[in-house]
Order: C-alpha cells, then sequence, then structure tokens
C-alpha cells in the first residue's frame, strides 16, 4: 500500500475541509459502489494493442467495475455511471447488464441513464466486444471474459442502489501536471491557428472531480473524476493484467482515504524493530513450506486485505477526450540510434515499429505507470481536500441511437455532407508510438501498395462510394461493409447526455482528440446556454466521458483527418465524423435545455451473442508433476546473503499450480503476503496491491506440461519489521484423482528489517 507521506499536509487539509462543510439534509441520494471484474489471467489476448502476442501471464493488480448513483428521490430521476478497468465498454455488455438489472429492479436504470466508461487499460484481458475486428486478435469471444465484466457492473450497481441514502456532492477542477502530451502533434498543427491560439497547450490538462458525502455522518464515500491520458503506460510486451495508470491512480486514492482513516494495524503496527531481527531471523528459519493443502471455494476471499463490504470509499478515475494524448510524457524516440521520432509519420527511417514511447520511469514500465497514476492521484486529493462547490438543480438525460453510416449533416446553409460506412486506413497498421504497428505502414499514409491492396480485397474490396466517401483516408479495411462470418464494425451508436444540476457528462463511444473533444463541449455548452432559458450558464461545466456504452475507434477533426495519422486513420465514419457527433448532441442538448421528450430513432444496435466465435484453446497444466501437489513449492524463497530482506527487494517462490482460468477467484486473491504476529499468520498484502505480483506460466518436463505459479513481492519502504511468507490460492480442474478443486501453499518465513 502507498503510504504517501509527501501528501500529508493535503490530508491535514483535507480533514480540516471535512469540518468546515456544514450539516445538510442533502440536495440527492448517493450511492457508489465497486466489484471485482479481474478477468483471466492465463492464455487470453489482452485487449488494445491489437498483439496476437500479448497473452495475459497474471496478475499486476486487480480489475474493478466502481459505480455512483445519484437520484432526485426514491422513485425520481436518476442515473448511474460505471467506470471500467477495461480497455473500453462493449454494446454487447450494455445489452446484458440492462437485461440483468430489468429482472432485478425493473425499469429504473435503462439505456437512457446508465453509463458504462471505459478507463482504456490496454492490459485487460479481451474477448468481450461483439464486433470482428475488436476480437481478431484474440481469436474469437471470451465467455469467461465477458461474464467477468457483465456480473462486476451488475454487482457494482446493485451495491450502489442499495446503498443510496441523502447526501451531497461537490464540484472542483484543476490541472494535472505532466501526466499526458500529445502523440500526434503533428496532426494537432492542422487545427487552424486562430482555434490554437485560444489554448496554451495541445493537450487537456484539466481534471474535474465530484466528491460525494453522506450527509447523516459528514464523511465522503466517494470521488469520481474525468481526465484525458491513455492507458498505455504498461507496454504492449506486459503480460500482467492491471489497470495502467488509471487503476493505480483509483487503488492509491482508495488506500490513501482508507487506511488513512482507519489504521489497518497490520500494516501500521510496529511489530518488531531492527533490535531484535535477529531473534526474529531464527523464528524464520524454523518455519518451512507448508506443501500444498485443500481449500475451501471461498477460502481466498477471507485473505483479502481490502474486503468488499459494500462500506468502503469508492475512489474512480475515469475517461475523457483521449485520442491523441500518451501517459508517455518523455516523448517517443527510436530504439536503433535514441533520437527522436520523424515528427510527421512518428517513424525511424521510415520504419514504423522502431520509434516507441517513454515513460517518466522509463525504462521501467511499472515505474512509469505508478508515476502517472501518482499524479492524476496527488491532484484529485488536492481536489477532495478543496471542493467547496456543491452542485444542485435537477437531474436529467437524453439518450439516442444513431446509423452513423449514413448521416446527413447541415455544414452551413449551402452544404450538406454525408458520414461514411466504416473503415480503417493504412496509419491504423501503423500504431501509435505507445504501441508500433505492422511494418511497411507509417502514420500519415494516404497511399497503399499493391501488395497491400490485394491482399485487402481477398477479405472485401471496398465499393467505388466508399473509397471517395473517406477520402483522404486510403481505405485498408472496409469495415462497414464486411459481414462475415458476422459484422466488422458498428453502425448503429449510442449517444448520451447525463445531467447533474450545472454538471452535464456527455457519453460518447470512442476517442476523441483533444481539439475534437473541445469542438463538442463548446458546441454543447452553448446549446444548452443559447436554449436553456435561464437554467444554463457560464457556468454551467460540461465533461466528455470516453469509451461510453460501446466503442467505434476514434474521432479526429475535419483538419486532423487530412494528415491521416492514426487516429484520423482509425476515425471510422469518414472526414464528417465530428461534425454528426456535433450535430447529433446538439440535438440532445437543445431537448434537454428546452424539457423536450424524444421520441425513440426506431434504431438499436444488434445482439450478436449467438453468432459469436470462439477459438481459444482450453487451458493447459491440469495437474502437478507425479508425486506432486498443486501447492507445493516448485522453488521456495531464496534467501539472501545478509539473512534478512531489505526495503525495495524482491522476494519470490514459485508454487506448482493449475490454471488461473479454472476460477477467477474473484474478490478473492491468487497471491497473498503474511506477516507473522506472535502464533498467527495475518495477510498483509494481496494481489490488488501494487507491490505484490503474481504470475503465471507453463513449463515442459518429460513431455509434460505443468503450470507455475510466482509470487513476487516488492517489499516496500513502509513495510514493518519482522517474519513473513509468501501464500498462493488456486483453483485445480476437478478430476477423479483431484477431488479438492481449491488448493492453497505457503512458502518458508522470512525476515525483512
Amino acid at each position: 500500500m502507498q503510504k504517501h507521506q509527501h501528501l500529508l499536509p493535503i490530508f491535514v487539509s483535507l480533514c480540516a475541509a471535512f469540518a468546515l462543510i456544514d450539516e445538510v439534509d442533502g440536495e440527492y441520494l448517493i450511492g457508489v459502489g465497486s466489484y471485482d471484474m479481474t478477468g483471466p489471467a492465463a492464455g487470453v489476448n489482452m485487449m488494445g494493442y491489437a498483439n496476437i502476442d500479448q497473452n495475459t501471464a497474471g496478475i499486476h493488480f486487480r480489475l474493478r467495475a466502481r459505480t455512483f448513483i445519484v437520484a432526485e428521490s426514491s422513485q425520481g430521476a436518476r442515473f448511474a455511471f460505471v467506470n471500467l478497468d477495461a480497455g473500453m465498454a462493449s454494446q454487447l455488455v450494455t445489452i446484458k447488464v440492462l437485461q440483468r438489472l430489468k429482472t432485478r429492479l425493473g425499469d429504473l436504470y435503462t439505456q437512457e441513464n446508465l453509463a458504462i466508461s471505459g478507463t482504456h487499460t490496454h492490459a485487460g484481458p479481451a474477448g468481450y466486444l461483439q464486433y470482428v475486428v475488436y476480437s481478431v486478435t484474440s481469436l474469437g469471444f471470451i465467455n469467461q471474459t465477458f461474464d467477468a465484466i457483465v456480473t462486476a457492473i451488475e454487482q457494482s450497481i446493485i451495491q450502489a442502489h442499495n446503498n443510496l441514502k441523502p447526501g451531497s456532492i461537490f464540484l472542483n477542477t484543476g490541472d494535472v501536471e505532466n501526466a499526458g502530451i500529445n502523440r500526434s502533434p503533428s496532426a494537432y498543427l492542422f487545427n487552424p491557428p486562430e482555434e490554437r491560439a485560444r489554448y496554451t497547450t495541445n493537450v487537456d490538462t484539466t481534471m474535474t472531480l465530484l466528491k460525494l458525502l453522506d450527509s447523516a455522518s459528514n464523511r465522503s464515500i466517494g470521488a469520481f473524476s474525468w481526465f484525458a491520458t491513455h492507458g498505455t503506460s504498461m507496454s504492449r510486451e506486459n503480460r500482467l493484467i492491471s489497470g495502467d495508470n488509471k487503476g493505480a491512480a483509483a487503488r492509491f486514492l482508495e488506500d490513501w482515504f482508507t487506511f488513512s482513516n482507519n489504521s489497518l494495524s497490520t500494516r501500521n503496527t510496529k511489530f518488531s524493530t531492527i533490535q531484535n531481527i535477529s531473534t526474529l531471523r531464527n523464528k524464520a528459519q524454523k518455519i518451512k513450506a507448508t506443501g500444498g493443502k485443500p481449500c475451501g471455494k471461498t477460502t481466498s476471499q477471507g485473505f483479502k486485505v481490502r474486503k468488499n463490504d459494500g462500506s468502503s470509499f469508492v475512489g474512480a478515475f475515469c475517461q475523457s477526450n483521449v485520442g491523441d494524448v500518451t501517459p508517455n510524457v518523455l516523448g517517443a524516440f527510436c530504439t536503433d540510434t535514441g533520437k527522436p521520432c520523424d515528427f510527421n509519420h512518428s517513424s525511424c527511417n521510415g520504419n514504423d515499429q522502431l520509434c516507441v514511447g517513454r515513460g517518466p520511469g522509463y525504462p521501467n514500465e511499472i515505474l512509469s505507470t505508478k508515476i502517472i497514476g501518482e499524479r492524476q492521484f496527488e491532484k484529485a486529493v488536492e481536489l477532495f481536500s478543496s471542493a467547496t462547490n456543491p452542485l444542485s438543480g435537477k437531474i436529467d438525460y437524453r439518450h439516442a441511437f444513431i446509423n452513423f453510416t449514413s448521416i446527413e449533416v447541415q455544414l452551413n446553409e449551402s452544404t450538406v455532407v454525408k458520414t461514411c460506412p466504416a473503415a480503417v486506413g493504412a496509419g491504423f497498421a501503423a500504431g501509435t508510438t505507445d504501441g508500433p504497428g505492422v511494418f511497411g505502414f507509417q502514420q500519415g499514409d494516404t497511399e497503399i501498395n499493391e501488395m497491400w491492396k490485394r491482399l485487402r480485397d481477398l477479405l472485401k474490396e471496398p465499393s467505388q462510394y466508399q473509397i471517395d466517401c473517406q477520402k483522404p483516408k486510403p481505405v485498408l479495411l472496409s469495415t462497414g461493409e464486411m459481414f462475415v462470418p458476422y459484422a466488422w464494425a458498428p453502425a448503429i451508436l449510442p449517444i448520451q447526455i447525463l445531467r447533474l444540476g450545472n454538471f452535464v457528462i456527455l457519453s460518447v463511444p470512442g476517442e476523441f482528440t483533444t481539439m475534437a473533444g473541445r469542438r463538442l463541449r463548446e458546441a454543447v455548452k452553448e446549446t444548452l446556454i443559447n436554449n436553456g432559458n435561464g437554467e444554463f450558464d457560464n457556468e454551467t461545466h460540461v465533461v466528455i466521458a470516453g469509451l461510453t456504452n460501446t466503442y467505434s475507434q476514434y474521432i479526429a477533426t475535419f483538419e486532423e483527418y487530412k494528415q491521416q495519422r492514426y487516429e484520423a486513420a482509425s476515425t471510422l465514419y469518414g472526414p464528417h465524423t465530428l461534425s454528426a457527433y456535433i450535430q447529433e448532441f446538439k440535438k440532445l442538448a437543445k431537448a434537454m435545455a428546452t424539457g423536450e421528450q424524444l421520441g425513440g430513432t426506431g434504431l438499436s444496435p444488434p445482439d450478436l451473442s449467438s453468432v459469436q466465435l470462439s477459438l481459444l484453446q482450453d487451458p493447459l497444466g491440469d495437474s502437478p508433476p507425479p508425486g506432486k501437489r498443486f501447492g507445493d513449492m516448485q522453488q521456495d524463497v531464496a534467501q539472501p546473503k545478509g539473512g534478512s530482506f531489505k526495503k525495495g527487494d524482491k522476494p519470490s517462490a514459485t508454487f506448482f499450480s493449475a490454471n488461473p482460468r479454472y476460477d477467477l477467484l474473484i474478490e478473492g486473491t491468487f497471491a497473498v503476503v503474511e506477516m507473522l504476529q506472535g502464533e498467527r499468520w495475518v495477510p498483509v498484502y494481496d494481489d490488488d496491491d501494487f507491490c505484490l505480483f503474481f504470475k503465471w506460466n507453463v513449463t515442459v518436463d518429460n513431455g509434460s506440461l505443468y503450470g507455475l505459479a510466482t509470487v513476487e513481492w516488492e517489499v516496500p519502504e513502509d513495510a514493518t519489521s519482522g517474519v513473513y511468507r509468501l501464500r498462493h490460492f488456486g483453483s485445480s480442474k476437478k478430476t477423479k484423482d483431484y477431488p479438492n478443486e481449491y488448493f492453497t501453499g505457503a512458502s518458508s518465513a522470512f525476515t525483512v528489517s
């Protein structure tokens, strides 16, 4: 757990802020919820980089669905906002969640007033989106990933709903320093100079935070913030499930408020000191590994340091107009020369694969994730401690399904244009500085060589209409015209506006670039003010919630589209995509401002669950070697030369283990660090901690495959001196020879001084 001692002055001011807030009856009913959504941790492709070789092999820290609900009364207007530690939302996930909620709660939460938004981590399991282009590298649909996400969303919403109580919500904003830079600065320069002159930076640095306060106890129950930076601190080579920088920020914030207000005795009690470390070392030497033992299905849940009883503080770091914003803030450099990449194409002598962005902890991606997470976390604590602007006013929402493949857009009095069927260009294949793509492509390519055209046409030759409509994008894949074995890309998209007094959330199903997001926010705000009869004013605050309710890739400005860097090449519906969004959102905004209830468009996205293909192989590593049990040691902790581990050391142990896909241990843990207190072992760190790593792989011995789980602990600076051991939990495949499905084992003891 990160103590962040340097933030003590902020925490003091936070406590003072609590004291200054008067008791209030509560403007709204508010509730928060959180649930584990960590998917399969072995052999499943990760969503984000489209790297077919990037398959899960353990857990950095767990993924969660975090929800806040706000309502005017028990039966009054309300909405629910869900933040996922996932690459993006999925239309199929939304469909199934709504079906479950209807069964449990009727029509309280519908597509109109439920928003499900992804943080855009690139280190979560794939296979939960229903369109072909998003499941190629995952070898199709993966039910286990999908079910984990759907169940977590459902449970977090139910938890928040059951927790509804009178409360108040406070709004605050501030700038986050050095947590994101523009990864396509040459494209940004295509925007009009007079427009760019209005802004001091080529990325949005504003964080917007809501503080949720329970009126009865006058204590906060949560904080949700929006800030734009990509979830790509963890590289395309990473194999550990991770919430990346936003998930890290959430873990740091929740731990800060939980452990600072209710000190966890096992982490704060000075059980031992350096003076008696020799005695402890002698004691540790006598405590050997336990060997594998059977345990219950929920045993690991009892070893969790953070038990989810529904009463914990929930802190969420939501995504915004992130399209061209990278957390790799040191810039992009060529891996062969160390020199900066080409400015216009982000390549190195024409090779896109050699141009890679560097995070602030370069070359340590875990450190980069931590640093960017901390920068968001620290700003959130500061904004939380000084938030004194209460929100008041009505709750409202508007939602529409739009067929984005053929929208007529009125640009001016005399010009009407149309959007196009979905397609990606050559720059899409080039990838980005966060994750380079296919050799032979560069960002900014406006031509495709004949070899790639022939390969493209084997899949689907784009129509002449599509080629003309998408110009200047050269159509690499006409995904909107591809329907075998089922649709390759979405056509019908949801757009949504949520209102909480003078705070407005725009739910967008994709990644807006910085300037595209600015234009959308301004257009909606202006529409609200001009049509709201004084109900909205310049103090109205509008945020974009990116990657929400479904996913349709990128939205670049018309000007950025001309250069055809990655973001423009991934703007599916042609050069006028942003104009279409602005037009359609203005319709929703006007309806909200005037109180008009829009009739349905008659459109709804398809449910493709019945036609999904899945080519993922069954798990490997079904049994331990002869004479061994799951949970037995394959490699015990190697005792250090000095007799004790120091802060920053990495004791580790490897266990014979079954594939973690046999049970995800939801709200449980695969790995635990235990500390000896008297005669009792007490869990002090689990696989939700930033310092503890669970890694799984397969080894070959005499022609047989055996699973191995490695538990690695990076001893944090605030660890108490004492006796520790590493424990592993898992689940084996039920067979006649192995009736005990769940198992555990612990390493030999060791000391930390």
